[in-house]
């Protein structure tokens, strides 16, 4: 007997729900922020706030605007939700949130076309009403105000950028702020890389020398080495020792 295509697909779907996956959610809320000054929870809700279409799945991610070129691991999951079809809905609080590169920003909303998803946004609620627009002139307005307002989002990165070159001063060999703040990272204190060495020259992997491994910043805060410290450390260690 010949079991009917779509009966594998039923049992398929239950057995990601059974174990907890979020195949059937047809919302996702998705937000990036870049520093502390952001408040993502603040956005969220926001976010939230403008849902009327089910149950979402939140994804967040932790990155600056300016670094559209690298991966994101949460915007990576997010388009592989898309494309398994299941997703209707996107709501992001900006549009920014997904690309400030107009290019990249256009090429992501062509995917978000090509499988059916529509794109809400606390920021621009305008978006909402091109939607509503009847055929064929829905499609036409809609690529016209992607692009404008594609130009318009790249060209405020741009200026915004360039104001913060401006600010900055050199003062020998230090860079500063137009208030007077130095700018570039701290150095980590001797006794933080003599920890790194001594637990690298104990046998102890780079994930638990990061975890054992810590600092005060300037703001009195406790913080771990990351992991680049102390490849960068090791590195060094071991050049100078071949050196020698």
């Amino acid at each position: 007997m010949r079991v009917p295509t779509q009966f594998f697909h039923w049992i398929f779907k239950k057995i990601l729900l059974d174990c907890g996956n979020i195949a059937m959610v047809k919302v996702i809320i998705y937000n990036r922020t870049s520093t502390e000054e952001q408040n993502p929870e603040n956005q969220m809700a926001d976010c939230i706030s403008i849902n009327e279409y089910g149950d979402y799945l939140k994804i967040q991610d932790k990155q600056s605007a300016w670094k559209d070129h690298k991966e994101r691991e949460g915007f990576e999951k997010l388009k592989k939700l898309i494309k398994g079809g299941e997703i209707k809905h996107l709501i992001v609080w900006d549009f920014d949130r997904i690309y400030r590169n107009r290019i990249r920003f256009k090429e992501f909303l062509l995917m978000l076309k090509a499988y059916k998803v529509r794109l809400h946004s606390y920021r621009q609620q305008w978006f909402e009403d091109l939607h509503k627009i009847p055929e064929p002139w829905n499609e036409i307005v809609y690529d016209l105000m992607t692009n404008i307002y594609g130009h318009i989002a790249e060209d405020e990165s741009k200026k915004k950028s360039d104001r913060v070159k401006a600010a900055v001063r050199r003062d020998g060999s230090r860079t500063k702020s137009y208030k007077g703040n130095i700018w570039g990272r701290r150095n980590i204190p001797s006794n933080v890389l003599k920890d790194i060495l001594g637990l690298y020259e104990q046998g102890k992997s780079y994930r638990d020398i990061c975890h054992n491994v810590y600092y005060w910043d300037s703001n009195k805060h406790k913080k771990n080495v990351s992991m680049g410290l102390v490849h960068k450390t090791i590195t060094k260690f071991k050049r100078e020792k071949h050196r020698k």
